[in-house]
């Protein structure tokens, strides 16, 4: 049985490392870079640098988290991660 989780290498300013999720979080973290027209190394690199935890795959999944529960509750993501802004 193949695992639900996938291990991808991918570079962040500048620097090769490693990073563990569920497919549907790769998923949904492309279509996110797409939307801000930027690539998802760039995307995942801004997560990393604002991240409070030590772990850069659980800072991954409370992102999509928190940028779908922003949707869910009518307010549109701005361009900063960390900003909203109401729609």
């Amino acid at each position: 049985m193949k695992s639900p989780i996938a291990k991808r290498s991918i570079v962040i300013d500048g620097h090769k490392t490693s990073v563990s999720l569920e497919d549907a979080f790769w998923t949904v973290l492309e279509e996110i870079a797409r939307e801000r027209k930027e690539t998802l190394s760039h995307l995942v690199a801004a997560i990393d640098s604002e991240r409070q935890q030590s772990n850069l795959s659980s800072s991954i999944r409370l992102f999509v988290l928190a940028r779908y529960r922003s949707e869910s509750a009518g307010v549109r993501p701005s361009t900063g991660l960390g900003q909203r802004v109401a729609a």
